[in-house]
């Protein structure tokens, strides 16, 4: 199955409310959950007249997470992904749409951050511990990671057509954006079986749309962690029509000698983030862009980060390292979609 590499970071915390119904016609909250992508999905939604049984429903999601799996899954030797890169440099196959659509994102975000974020960390990762080929979390040597980073470099992959290309043996991986991708498709897939109120978290990525049976909004708490390892609750945010992801360094991590190494890594240095943002959390209409958009300003770290969701219109909650404790600090886009005081 696809891991996603930020399972267990995300910050968000699902408010969830049981209602019951007093027939089969009145609205009433379906829930449907299970394994994928090596960690859980959660589907709420609100079902009546109109809406499909959710055993249908089920089925529905469960097509797109199997398509999801057969087409990027790095855990399985004959998915799309998987057969491009066993394939040598100087290669082009042709591929599934989303999987050109993914790499083509992840090409657009490499860009706009000059390399902060790169669909072809797969030596680093495996190297650090924290990759399908892992063989257990170390500190690698400078000159290992000097050699898997001749491995490394989205510039070396690019998208002609139907096919995706390769002029050097790197490796793709979208765990840094599939599950985002994931939850769009099935809340896409929703609007078309007139399911128009739901909350959809697949590994921690989630989207809320429309509104509960008894009126109120969706609603999730934004979570800040505290010195001894617990979060409290920050901020709960009214959801209706936004993707959501938190990316942070510290759910999945080692230590050595006393040192915290994330599994979040700085493609320019080949390395573990080691700046002072703990978390950050990108709200977009788009959960794939939230999902992405998370990675890449975690990267960058706090000055940068906020200095690039300030340039592109992000908005983006930053929890970050603050002596003993924790500052939050938040974009100007942010504030606008959620006003201090409001929700």
């Amino acid at each position: 199955m696809l891991r996603n590499l930020l399972q267990g970071a995300c910050l968000v915390s699902i408010l969830a409310v049981t209602l019951s119904a007093c027939d089969n016609n009145a609205e009433r909250i379906e829930v449907l959950s299970g394994p994928t992508m090596g960690s859980t999905y959660t589907i709420k939604y609100v079902k009546n007249a109109s809406t499909p049984a959710a055993d249908a429903v089920g089925v529905e999601v469960q097509n797109i997470l199997d398509e999801v799996d057969r087409q990027m899954s790095t855990y399985r030797l004959d998915s799309d992904i998987a057969r491009f890169n066993q394939s040598p440099a100087n290669t082009c196959m042709k591929m599934p749409q989303p999987v050109l659509e993914l790499a083509q994102y992840g090409d657009d975000l490499s860009r706009a951050s000059d390399g902060a974020f790169d669909l072809t960390l797969s030596p680093l990762l495996d190297l650090w511990g924290f990759g399908p080929q892992a063989r257990g979390k170390q500190v690698p040597s400078a000159a290992d990671i000097a050699q898997a980073q001749q491995r490394v470099g989205y510039q070396h992959v690019r998208v002609e057509g139907d096919q995706l290309c390769k002029d050097a043996d790197v490796k793709v991986e979208f765990n840094s954006i599939a599950a985002g991708y994931t939850v769009d498709r099935v809340s896409e897939r929703f609007t078309q079986l007139n399911i128009d109120s739901y909350m959809i978290e697949i590994t921690g990525e989630l989207i809320a749309k429309g509104r509960k049976p008894d009126g109120s909004p969706w609603r999730i708490a934004l979570e800040q962690p505290l010195a001894d390892g617990q979060q409290v609750i920050q901020r709960i945010l009214d959801i209706d029509g936004y993707g959501i992801n938190t990316s942070g360094d510290y759910r999945n991590y080692f230590e050595e000698e006393g040192v915290r190494f994330s599994h979040t890594l700085d493609p320019q240095v080949g390395a573990p983030i080691s700046h002072r943002l703990a978390s950050v959390t990108v709200i977009d209409p788009s959960t794939l862009h939230a999902d992405g958009l998370g990675t890449l300003l975690l990267v960058l770290g706090p000055e940068r980060g906020l200095a690039f969701a300030e340039k592109h219109g992000v908005a983006a909650f930053f929890v970050t390292r603050d002596g003993d404790g924790f500052a939050t600090q938040v974009s100007s886009e942010f504030s606008r979609i959620f006003p201090e005081g409001g929700h």
